[in-house]
């Protein structure tokens, strides 16, 4: 049986483990509700891609590709126990020698390509004017946050001799689904993880009111829409290729 390490709790501790989550989570779907339902216009990206094309070629796969990764190795590390994975026959020392692995690969590209995306947005003219004050506050956050999760995982992991954060971080994220947070956990954690986590409740308390919103959409309207028809309102011109022939009114 996996012994859970605890520690005696403060005022400081039981506001922001106990306390700020449940902010964080109500903003974040109280604003999310609210975004979608007036500001449906809003709800963007705000591309940039026509003003400069040769950084984002190389930033936003990479920064996409990481944080995919990322996402899926805190979806695995936070959510499932760890006596689960060891049940399906993967034993902890494996599964951390893969964790380290693969969120260190993931969180260098993740950091180098919001590094690109931040240097593009402050180095080209339109693309800079194009950025708003919540464009601004989300890439602070958001780069502390995966700079802070890598600082984490390789402090932790590799320079230092390990920290198995499956039993103090992930069984306290689980309980706050749980509505019976448990605070002691997280407050027994190393101070790296403690920065790391209001970071990332922080950017899930502005994300509904930033560009971010645009992860929680796919456009699966595309699939179902009618062909858009164009016509060319100058008469003449090269014989429209067969399928394309202009509209004509019915004859009486």
């Amino acid at each position: 049986m996996t012994t859970l390490t605890t520690t005696a709790m403060t005022t400081a501790d039981v506001l922001l483990w106990g306390a700020f989550p449940y902010v964080a989570l109500a903003s974040f779907v109280i604003g999310s509700i609210w975004r979608y339902r007036y500001d449906k216009f809003g709800w963007t990206t705000r591309s940039s891609e026509l003003y400069e094309r040769r950084l984002l070629r190389v930033a936003s796969p990479l920064f996409h590709f990481g944080i995919l990764v990322v996402l899926i190795g805190h979806v695995v590390g936070l959510l499932i126990p760890q006596s689960w994975t060891g049940a399906i026959g993967l034993p902890e020392n494996a599964y951390h020698v893969l964790a380290v692995a693969l969120g260190t690969v993931a969180g260098a590209c993740t950091l180098i390509g919001i590094a690109l995306l931040i240097y593009r947005r402050r180095t080209v003219g339109p693309v800079f004017l194009a950025t708003t004050r919540n464009d601004k506050l989300m890439y602070v956050v958001l780069t502390l946050t995966i700079l802070l999760g890598l600082t984490a995982t390789v402090n932790a992991n590799i320079i230092g001799s390990g920290y198995n954060y499956r039993n103090t971080v992930s069984p306290w994220f689980r309980s706050i689904f749980a509505f019976q947070p448990e605070v002691s956990l997280m407050a027994g954690a190393p101070l790296v993880y403690h920065i790391h986590a209001l970071c990332a409740l922080t950017l899930f308390t502005i994300w509904p009111y930033t560009r971010l919103v645009h992860v929680l959409t796919a456009p699966i309207g595309y699939l179902t829409r009618p062909y858009i028809v164009y016509r060319s309102r100058e008469p003449g011109g090269r014989p429209a290729p067969r399928g394309w022939e202009p509209t004509r009114p019915p004859t009486a």
